[in-house]
């Protein structure tokens, strides 16, 4: 069974301790959301797992294999994709473009066109626009998402997909994510606070103060969590 394993994970920035002694263990055919208070180390978590930070001590286990000192280029040729919290711009690099490095290979149109349509682009006139400020700032996170989707990788890393969207748009984020949930046949992993994505998840990890404080499945933790609302965001766009 595919699963990934974080044993006694620690990390400290600036002499402030982040992440203390996370033990998780993540199994295929499931979806996890990780929520918690702003500064608990939910981002931290998504960056060491991807292994774009590294634990300070502790082990990261893939399928079996220690992973922790494995860079994230290496890290995503074993399948780990991660969608920023704030997509990246690319001066002079075409929708089309993007897609095809995404998934390695010379696509058509009509594949590229697929899977935008996975996260509710159906226009033909986005594959040709660049990837900066002219995208708002939900078509750039559902252009991201498509490029991890377009790489089918077994471990899925999405950091606060919601935050900076209009609402049409997370609306749209969230069928989507409903279908990853549904088709997935590998671990897909999303930081958020919003009620919606929580109640699509198999199973919430509430993190506080770096540490795990409990995790279980969704019917369970969102009794839990809605008790003490400071974990969860009230659905506010702009």
């Amino acid at each position: 069974m595919l699963m990934l394993e974080l044993k006694d994970i620690c990390f400290e920035r600036a002499n402030k301790k982040i992440l203390n002694h996370i033990n998780l263990v993540l199994e295929k055919n499931k979806f996890y959301v990780i929520t918690g208070p702003n500064g608990s180390g939910k981002s931290t978590l998504a960056k060491i797992i991807m292994g774009i930070e590294k634990p300070d001590s502790g082990q990261i286990i893939f399928e079996g294999k220690d992973i922790t000192n494995l860079s994230v280029d290496e890290r995503a040729k074993l399948g780990f994709g991660f969608a920023f919290q704030q997509p990246v711009h690319f001066k002079g690099i075409t929708v089309f473009d993007l897609l095809k490095l995404a998934v390695g290979l010379e696509i058509q149109e009509e594949d590229a066109l697929r899977l935008l349509k996975k996260v509710g682009i159906t226009s033909k006139e986005y594959l040709k626009r660049e990837i900066n400020c002219s995208l708002s700032g939900g078509e750039l996170k559902r252009i991201e998402i498509a490029t991890v989707l377009a790489r089918n990788p077994y471990i899925a890393i999405f950091d606060e997909p919601e935050a900076g969207i209009d609402l049409w748009s997370f609306q749209s984020l969230t069928e989507v994510f409903r279908e990853i949930e549904s088709t997935s046949n590998g671990i897909t992993l999303v930081i958020s606070h919003q009620e919606r994505i929580l109640n699509i998840a198999d199973q919430i990890i509430l993190l506080e103060k770096g540490q795990i404080k409990q995790i279980g499945d969704r019917e369970e933790m969102v009794k839990t969590i809605f008790k003490d609302s400071s974990h969860v965001e009230e659905e506010k766009y702009e």
